[in-house]
């Protein structure tokens, strides 16, 4: 009995380790894509770099700010 509850928790710590490791990697993915498309503009000046920028870390916080809700 003992055996059968220790290799079932076991199955549970690894589905969750991967289940957390995929959804890390998901939301990399996503934030690199984002990103990417920044480098893509090749925006010109400082200004317009830091205008994408900013588009970006919003588009983060405000997707922090939904996580973050019960």
């Amino acid at each position: 009995m003992r055996d059968d509850q220790s290799t079932l928790a076991k199955e549970f710590q690894a589905q969750f380790a991967k289940k957390v490791r995929d959804n890390e990697i998901e939301c990399l993915e996503y934030w690199k894509e984002q990103l990417d498309k920044v480098l893509l503009l090749k925006p010109e000046g400082v200004a317009a770099l830091q205008q994408q920028i900013k588009r970006v870390t919003t588009m983060m916080g405000n997707r922090i700010g939904t996580l973050k809700k019960p």
